[in-house]
């Protein structure tokens, strides 16, 4: 059977199916009961150099299948030296440290459904919410533990938590937790681990200070890139819809009553933005959340729910809240506002080609934004096309591993 993906010229063998990737049969058997039958470049890559334990530095955004690529090894590993090595109260065989709850809650449900026939125990911890139930999952000792830094800390210093067992530890989106101020926390972490441990770091962007702290803690790694802008970019039907500032509210309006548009992520620059945006969406009758940084935990993660449930139809979002969105089947990515950094763009327009998935964006470009689009399409190296026929739903997505 072919691939349904293209080639990664750095791949060493030829990968066609989860069963060529050596995975123990309860893995295989939960992936084929989520229906995934391919494995995405960076899992084809990652896979077999992890189940040999190696560091891996992962340069890779949401939506490449990077969270089954690291947690299916460590599954496997996990399963294979149970007997010898049971977790010990308050601690953790596998640590993965992510910037925010919403990925926390992801990367743990991922754990438990790759894992369901191989009766590992996993827990994840938090803030923003009493500490009694994350304490009484550590008193017991877990094989996995999925954490943000600022709550992790807190039940270390109060006894709960011990990091002395780790065998494995993951830094997933190294470069959001530099960006929300928790690379101080991590380090605080890294020195409490084990210095005899498989080492895995995630980062969709490598910054200086990620590259420095990517050094000082990863053991010879393998270095597996994937997903670079122009692969995303020919994955997604781009559209530009030239319009002055005051007519986007209506335009968008217009737009979401195509009943093709069914899950819409809809971006704006600021958190004022996506607020009002949202609430005049509502007043029209559209079923819209706002999500931002400026959201309680509790208010992210309902809107969150709400938009992968279909409850809610529209979801409003700044980048920095959009880098914890992991839904599938997002239809339609829409640029309400263009970003003054061209890369920002493809993160956005990202969203919605899941996977190697197709998609559909569109940017609304007013006067004052016309610059934007010139550097937008210098990057992607093509002129994106003007809007001039009505809007359809993209080809559905493609459902793949996490």
């Amino acid at each position: 059977m072919p691939l349904d993906r293209p080639r990664n010229k750095k791949e060493p063998i030829q990968v066609i199916s989860f069963a060529d990737l050596t995975l123990v049969e309860p893995l295989r058997r939960a992936l084929d009961e989520e229906g995934y039958a391919v494995p995405t470049p960076i899992q084809a890559q990652a896979i077999p150099r992890l189940l040999a334990g190696r560091d891996l530095l992962g340069i890779a955004q949401t939506g490449t299948g990077k969270t089954a690529a690291f947690a299916l090894p460590i599954l496997q590993r996990l399963a294979a030296s149970r007997g010898q090595a049971a977790p010990q109260r308050k601690t953790a065989r596998c640590l993965v440290l992510t910037p925010t709850r919403e990925l926390a809650l992801q990367i743990g449900d991922s754990f438990r459904a790759y894992g369901r026939h191989l009766g590992l125990r996993s827990l994840v911890i938090f803030g923003g919410v009493g500490q009694n139930p994350q304490v009484a999952g550590m008193a017991r000792g877990v094989d996995i533990l999925v954490a943000t830094p600022g709550r992790l800390l807190d039940l270390i210093g109060q006894g709960h938590v011990r990091l002395d067992a780790v065998e494995t530890v993951v830094l997933d989106e190294a470069d959001r937790m530099l960006d929300m101020g928790f690379i101080h926390d991590v380090k605080k972490v890294i020195a409490l681990l084990p210095k005899q441990r498989q080492t895995l770091l995630f980062s969709a962007t490598m910054p200086t200070a990620i590259t420095r702290l990517a050094a000082g803690i990863l053991r010879d790694p393998v270095r597996v890139e994937v997903t670079p802008p122009a692969t995303t970019v020919e994955l997604i039907e781009q559209r530009v819809v030239f319009v002055e500032r005051a007519g986007k509210r209506d335009l968008l309006c217009a737009m979401l009553r195509d009943p093709g548009l069914a899950r819409v992520l809809v971006f704006t620059r600021t958190k004022h933005a996506a607020n009002r945006v949202a609430e005049q969406l509502g007043r029209a009758g559209f079923a819209a959340e706002a999500i931002h940084g400026n959201k309680s935990q509790g208010a992210r993660q309902r809107a969150l729910e709400g938009f992968r449930a279909g409850h809610v139809r529209v979801l409003v979002a700044t980048d920095i809240a959009a880098r914890g969105i992991d839904v599938d089947g997002i239809t339609h990515v829409v640029n309400y506002e263009l970003p003054n950094e061209p890369e920002t763009y493809v993160h956005r327009i990202g969203r919605t080609a899941r996977a190697g998935a197709q998609g559909a964006a569109i940017a609304l470009c007013d006067g004052e934004e016309r610059a934007y689009l010139k550097d937008i399409e210098r990057l992607i190296g093509r002129k994106i096309p003007v809007l001039q026929a009505p809007i359809s739903r993209a080809t559905p997505p493609q459902r793949r591993a996490a």
